[in-house]
């Protein structure tokens, strides 16, 4: 396994979290909270968002993907910047050993039982969207 394909699993376990706990947030839409707490609930959200681009950039960048295009794709102007941004990230996952990944991405079966859970009629129709990953050369 890749540390792109690391990559793309520690994603997808935090989209999957950021739809749980979106979920969450609906749900407690009539409860009687505070200001604050309605706030920081939402700001949780927005981070944890944050993380999945950041993580998406990463995955593309161990893919090889060009700097100016996933600058392009982050709505940025500056490419050298964006590399030196992501540049101590990306280089820690190149380090990542197969056998840590393998570790580190143990269990993501539970993914796409998940997703064949929570699927909808427009939805991707991929059975095993994240194991799939394993079979990419």
């Amino acid at each position: 396994m890749t540390p792109e394909i690391l990559a793309r699993i520690t994603a997808a376990r935090a989209a999957r979290d950021l739809s749980d706990l979106a979920r969450q947030a609906v749900g407690a839409t009539a409860e009687t909270i505070s200001p604050s707490e309605r706030i920081v609930n939402a700001r949780r959200l927005r981070k944890m968002a944050n993380d999945i681009v950041d993580l998406a950039v990463l995955a593309e960048a161990l893919a090889g993907a060009d700097w100016r295009e996933i600058t392009d794709a982050l709505s940025r102007l500056d490419p050298g910047t964006v590399e030196e941004e992501y540049a101590e990230a990306v280089g820690e996952w190149a380090a990542v050993t197969e056998s840590e990944a393998e570790t580190a991405a143990a269990g993501i079966e539970g993914l796409d039982a998940w997703y064949a859970r929570h699927r909808e009629d427009h939805d991707p129709s991929a059975e095993n969207p994240v194991t799939d990953l394993l079979n990419r050369h």
